[in-house]
């Protein structure tokens, strides 16, 4: 089986995959804190709680947007299952032409998610992450990835709002019954939910002018659902799409039978 990681600021998602099949998936905080030692044995809880053991492990592969964690989950891959991961970076093969200004700062994050959403539903694709920020990448007809519009997450949005308005309680995102508030509750919960509708559907509109109107749109990360039911620009919501990317470009790495 092939384990998957992707680490990103606010969460690490965990897969299992036996061939294309994503047979369990998992979803833990991401603390920086926390050593090699102490994700395993979380880990190590979780496929056991599936029926399954580390030795059933015998390929892995992760994308980190947090250097330090990277390094503890490598630590992790070849101490518990003595397995050299692949690690999402500069020198593996990903099948992806990037054309920005600095290709290597491009994210794996976005990268990982461009090759699942690419492969998936064809060119030109519009990916939006819905995370710590809102990513919207950009992918051509000709399958290059060619640029990201980057806002702030729907999550982290709302917490700066909560934490510079003190007389503004901390709420939870889901929708209200109307646009218009009536008390604070509902009036936080209609700009936010809807207010973000409206930056997804004007964003969108501009994107699609610049790579084509017949870009597909696809949404990942937890909240994308949540925006998604509230806007018909967003055609398809994925969200294991990081895993699946995950395992496409360790297949391009490694052997894909794994």
């Amino acid at each position: 089986m092939l384990l998957t990681i992707d680490i990103g600021n606010t969460n690490i998602k965990l897969g299992l995959f036996e061939g294309e099949h994503l047979q369990a998936h998992w979803r833990l905080a991401t603390e920086r804190d926390r050593l090699a030692d102490e994700y395993a044995m979380l880990l190590l809880s979780l496929l056991a709680s599936a029926g399954l053991h580390k030795e059933d492990i015998r390929g892995c592969v992760l994308s980190s947007v947090v250097p330090v964690l990277a390094q503890e989950f490598t630590e992790l891959s070849r101490r518990y299952f003595q397995i050299d991961p692949v690690v999402i970076g500069p020198d593996i093969k990903t099948g992806l032409v990037i054309h920005t200004d600095y290709p290597a700062e491009v994210g794996p994050d976005l990268i990982v998610n461009v090759v699942a959403a690419r492969h998936l539903y064809g060119t030109p694709v519009i990916v939006i992450g819905f995370g710590t920020a809102t990513t919207f990448s950009v992918v051509s007809a000709a399958g290059d990835f060619v640029g990201v519009a980057i806002a702030p997450g729907v999550g982290t949005a709302a917490d700066a709002l909560f934490r510079a308005a003190a007389r503004l309680p901390q709420v939870e995102l889901s929708r209200p019954p109307h646009a218009t508030g009536t008390n604070t509750i509902h009036a936080m919960q209609s700009g936010v939910v809807f207010g973000f509708a409206g930056l997804v559907e004007g964003l969108v509109k501009r994107l699609r002018a610049e790579v084509g109107e017949n870009a597909r749109v696809v949404a990942t990360g937890g909240l994308a659902q949540l925006i998604a039911s509230e806007t018909p620009v967003i055609e398809l919501v994925e969200p294991n799409l990081a895993l699946i990317g995950l395992r496409l470009i360790y297949s391009m790495n490694r052997d894909p039978e794994v």
